[in-house]
């Protein structure tokens, strides 16, 4: 008997799929939008899993198997945000929370804990293909898969990013950062001394229109203001511009050094 808590949406002879093919796991006790959202999923050639309670999804979601996990915040057992932590502990997955609408806590607390992206119910299956797809971009960087991306490391004062391996390190010491924080951080790092504004960062970080109402850039700066500290100096990294954006601070005597990786 198939255990109702995992409901493959092709089954077990499509385990072999084709390359290319993108896995997404859904997290969620809400049984007939799952369906819905597998439904569709499908039809935009993803492969979709269903779990409807949170400790057998997260212990799907540490498989291996999937690209994207989208993860609902209010589950049965675990809740959504417990989950999440532990993912987050071990994997660097993308991670989608699904939150109920006007709940800011959930979504704060989502990104701060290390989702890539949120999205509040009720949601248009439009707007959730492009999120899956906008992580995805994320995860990706464009041209690694056909050899022709080239990667940088970049350092700024006591700053280290190694784009090829994702890694970051502060006066040497590795800071763990989401897949998001990453690209934020690069961005700011490549335009240190300029003003970059929000909606800006939310078109090329987060690959989406800008909402005046959409906190989620500024909750991603504040995390990794958290993360990284400040500088050597005691002076804040990374500024708020009032009702303009942010800067990372450029201090004199430090240039940013851009070297290629070798293939």
């Amino acid at each position: 008997m198939s255990d109702p808590a995992s409901e493959p949406a092709y089954g077990e002879q499509n385990e072999a799929l084709e390359p290319g093919v993108d896995r997404v796991l859904v997290i969620d006790d809400d049984r007939e939008l799952c369906e819905l959202v597998r439904e569709y999923l499908v039809q935009e050639c993803f492969y979709v899993d269903l779990i409807h309670e949170g400790r057998h999804g997260l212990e799907q979601a540490l498989s291996g198997k999937y690209d994207v996990v989208i993860l609902d915040v209010m589950l049965p057992g675990m809740n959504g945000l417990q989950v999440l932590q532990a993912i987050r502990r071990a994997s660097r997955v993308g991670v989608l929370m699904l939150t109920a609408r006007g709940e800011d806590v959930d979504r704060i607390l989502g990104l701060e804990h290390g989702a890539d992206d949120y999205l509040p119910k009720p949601f248009n299956p439009r707007e959730l293909v492009a999120r899956i797809r906008a992580v995805l971009r994320r995860l990706r960087p464009a041209g690694a898969s056909d050899g022709l991306w080239s990667p940088e490391r970049l350092e700024l004062g006591d700053l280290y990013l190694d784009q090829g391996s994702r890694t970051c390190r502060v006066s040497g010491t590795p800071v763990e950062l989401t897949t998001t924080e990453f690209d934020l951080l690069v961005t700011l790092i490549k335009s240190s001394g300029r003003v970059i504004s929000r909606k800006d960062l939310v078109r090329v970080v987060l690959d989406r229109e800008f909402s005046p109402f959409d906190r989620s850039i500024d909750v991603h700066v504040s995390n990794l203001r958290k993360k990284l500290g400040v500088t050597a100096e005691g002076i804040e990294r990374i500024r708020s511009i009032r009702n303009v954006g942010y800067l990372y601070t450029h201090h004199p005597g430090h240039s940013i050094s851009h070297s290629a990786i070798a293939p």
